[in-house]
């Protein structure tokens, strides 16, 4: 290392807490390394050394990096796919079982939940070893490996002529977890500080996509030959596997994007590009568990997790209920107009709105700030059925309209949340598994929380607790909490760089 000069040295600091954070801040700001060395340049000016763990090198330079949008694009294909395959059999999967299983009516509900419930736990249990995997033998092969199956599972499916054939085929099909926890990760690492908030708005907004094209391939092409009589009828095949168009159809984007990963997508685990690189041993789970942040941005991962997909089980009950219970009254084609309303509102402020706050403001003040609304959001509703009690019809639409696009500006948290998480990697090298941490903890909730909180709901509006708003307390008390856990959200999460002997924050990245 160079010799410093007097001014030059008290320019710098002089040493590192743990709440350095791992990807660097934009602007002057000096790059800070784990172990606290700083290296002067010729220039005066402080950078610092590679890293020698096999992690990429992150110089300063490098937050001016342009965003590889070819590489980004082909990510974001890839991350339709999962949302895509979860949603497609959503609109005639209770029929299916009807038509293949020989049950009671009354018990469809119960296999549809149990075949979903099922398909989530499989995910949350092998989603650690594909993270584990990704360190490994790097982000590519899992990433393909994993979209080659979900192809395979997902054509079968439709060929299932039993309910258990149906519970196996959907089990496979979550074995094949890899793919969202590897796009995660593949988006950091092509990403900078600088411009990682706009890389994960597409991330966000490709995840929109899948969840919104899933069940219009469901309901579009499930029992052709009935369907659509002039193109499919007569075919011995759609006649008797009425529901394998729509998932050939899943599984035919699913191959695609296998095949363009596998020839185009560039693998960007650094001990994969750089073979010659010096390499750590990985990190153990439980190490990574134990590093600075890394608990309290997974609970708070975790309690989002839970508080969206709450919302997102309880709000068609909610709108399709009568007023008098508690509910909006709303038919079929008025819940699809506010479930569209809210959907492009939301890919609004993830693609236009988010990127230029986290610019302005820093990850850790947008997270924040949009969990503070989340409380507000949720106490709407009970107001709006009140309007819709007294008649007051003009209001109701007027703030109801409001409410719903500004209101989903709380979705920016999801980014936000994923941006923290990136902030407390141990090192670049250990993101995989990170990535798989916070997904098998969503993989679990997902698998209880929709039925949990549907049932709560329908206590709620049958009992008449609250005059049908027991839920909205549920979800207020929820949000809440959720608001004090991210008072304890360390600088480093938030994407700032602070020095052991100075308070002072240094830069937002």
């Amino acid at each position: 290392m160079t010799s410093q000069s007097p001014s030059q040295s008290k320019n710098l600091p002089s040493t590192l807490d743990e709440t350095t954070p791992l990807l660097a801040t934009s602007g002057t700001t000096p790059i800070l390394p784990a172990n606290g060395e700083v290296v002067v340049n010729g220039n005066g000016s402080a950078s610092a050394p590679p890293e020698q763990n096999g992690d990429r090198v992150h110089h300063a330079k490098d937050d001016d990096k342009p965003l590889p949008f070819l590489q980004i694009l082909l990510l974001c294909y890839a991350r339709i796919v999962e949302p895509c395959a979860y949603f497609c059999i959503f609109p005639f999967v209770n029929q299916m079982i009807e038509d293949t299983g020989d049950i009671d009516k009354k018990d469809v509900g119960f296999y549809s939940g149990l075949i979903e419930s099922l398909f989530s736990l499989t995910q949350m249990s092998v989603m650690l070893l594909w993270g584990r995997a990704a360190d490994r033998i790097g982000r590519k092969p899992v990433l393909c490996f994993s979209l080659f199956g979900v192809s395979i599972t997902m054509g079968i499916f439709g060929l299932s002529q039993t309910i258990w054939q149906m519970i196996l085929f959907r089990c496979l099909a979550g074995i094949f977890a890899g793919t969202v926890l590897t796009v995660r990760t593949m988006i950091t690492e092509n990403s900078t500080p600088k411009n990682q908030a706009r890389a994960f708005s597409f991330f966000a907004f490709a995840g929109n996509l899948g969840i919104f094209v899933g069940p219009l391939i469901g309901g579009g092409l499930a029992r052709p030959a009935k369907e659509y009589p002039a193109v499919f009828g007569g075919i011995p095949f759609f006649e008797q596997y009425p529901y394998a168009l729509p998932t050939f159809a899943t599984s035919i984007i699913s191959l695609s994007a296998a095949i363009v990963c596998t020839f185009f997508v560039k693998e960007t685990l650094a001990a994969k590009k750089d073979p010659q690189a010096k390499t750590e041993p990985p990190m153990s789970t439980w190490e990574i568990l134990k590093s600075p942040g890394v608990g309290i941005v997974l609970y708070l991962y975790a309690h989002i997790s839970l508080q969206g997909l709450a919302y997102t089980a309880i709000i068609p009950v909610v709108l399709f209920e009568p007023i008098q219970l508690g509910g909006f009254s709303f038919s079929p084609r008025l819940i699809s107009i506010y479930l569209a309303v809210s959907g492009i509102s939301q890919a609004l402020w993830l693609l236009l709105v988010f990127p230029l706050l986290q610019r302005r403001f820093g990850t850790g003040r947008v997270f924040k700030g949009s969990l503070a609304f989340w409380p507000v959001f949720f106490l709407v509703p009970p107001l709006f059925n009140q309007f819709a009690r007294r008649g007051e019809t003009l209001s109701f639409w007027i703030t109801g309209l409001a409410t719903l696009s500004f209101g989903s500006g709380i979705i920016m948290v999801v980014i936000a949340t994923q941006l923290t998480l990136n902030n407390v990697a141990p090192s670049a090298r250990t993101l995989g598994t990170l990535n798989s941490l916070a997904l098998a903890l969503g993989s679990g909730i997902r698998a209880i929380a929709p039925a949990s909180f549907s049932s709560l709901c329908a206590a709620g509006i049958k009992y008449q607790i609250l005059g049908g708003q027991l839920i909205w307390l549920a979800l207020i008390i929820l949000a809440l909490a959720c608001v004090v856990g991210s008072t304890f959200l360390p600088a480093r999460a938030e994407g700032e760089i602070t020095k052991k002997d100075d308070d002072d924050v240094v830069e937002p990245a």
